[in-house]
């Protein structure tokens, strides 16, 4: 395994790499859902590539940017034994040079819930993931469904710029009890651990409503609202078209269960797919 910090490092090391590359983007600070995404690369690509970058582009000014868990030496050695070929690891001058002023501006799907919440977000996003899709060429790139806004971003940003690449969407990995696996579960207390779990519940109640025929959108919401406890903030829960993020016109077609609430100064996000019950008593996935 190789680490690359440059670009030129990386096309060093992949000139006549086996094909198909797959990229796993990340942040570092690696649990078992970014090496799940790593897993599914490794078994349908036959050179894997991750990337450790903390991105300062998608941080607000008053996030979690200083304090974002960094591991790179404990990270590099569950990539090594995950069998990666290359880590692309550059800093933030390697990546946003003094005179760099580009940005990707995803539009309408970036805009709403975790884009109005965080004015830029996806802008930085979108930004650095079409920089290291410039850098890497992967014929595939691996994101997790927990973050189901930003795969929404990425699919626009993917077809509008004719990008030559594939999403490869997997599904989040899970906590046994239920709660998904993300780099700031680090920062929840022991009563904030506890209560946690309780998002994905009620995006599970949304998601049972709605199969056992509830298609009454702020119905479908409110079952999925009681069951959240006092000590989760609610900072939006809802129901959106998976690919726009818009409501839809009804819940007769694909839809997702979006949430997020605070847990004292730490926010947690999760989603639900939605599926629907047909005439014939059929589950239609969303």
């Amino acid at each position: 395994m190789r680490i690359a910090r440059t670009v030129g490092e990386v096309r060093e090391a992949l000139l006549g790499a086996a094909r198909p590359v797959g990229l796993v983007p990340t942040m570092g600070a690696l649990h078992a859902g970014h090496l799940a995404l790593v897993e599914r690369a490794r078994a349908e690509c036959r050179t894997v590539v991750v990337s450790i970058f903390v991105n300062p582009l998608q941080f607000g000014p008053a996030e979690d940017y200083a304090r974002y868990p960094r591991a790179f030496d404990g990270d590099v050695a569950a990539l090594r034994d995950a069998g990666v070929d290359l880590i692309y690891a550059p800093d933030a001058a390697t990546m946003y040079p003094p005179d760099f002023a580009t940005a990707i501006d995803p539009g309408a799907v970036g805009a709403r819930y975790e884009g109005a919440l965080r004015p830029g977000h996806f802008k930085g996003v979108a930004t650095v993931c079409v920089k290291l899709f410039a850098t890497v060429l992967p014929e595939r790139a691996y994101f997790g469904a927990k973050d189901a806004q930003q795969v929404a971003v990425l699919g626009r940003v993917v077809t509008d710029l004719n990008l030559p690449l594939e999403l490869v969407v997997c599904a989040t990995v899970r906590e046994s009890d239920g709660l998904a696996l993300s780099s700031r579960n680090a920062y929840l207390d022991a009563q904030q651990r506890a209560a946690a779990p309780a998002l994905h519940r009620a995006l599970s109640a949304i998601a049972r409503a709605v199969h056992d025929g509830e298609y009454d959108r702020d119905r479908a919401v409110a079952r999925g609202r009681a069951e959240l406890p006092a000590l989760l903030r609610e900072a939006y829960l809802d129901v959106v078209d998976p690919a726009t993020f818009e409501p839809p016109a009804n819940l007769h077609g694909p839809a997702v269960a979006i949430a997020s609430a605070w847990l004292g100064s730490t926010r947690l996000i999760d989603n639900e797919p939605i599926s629907v019950r047909c005439a014939a008593d059929e589950t239609v996935p969303a």
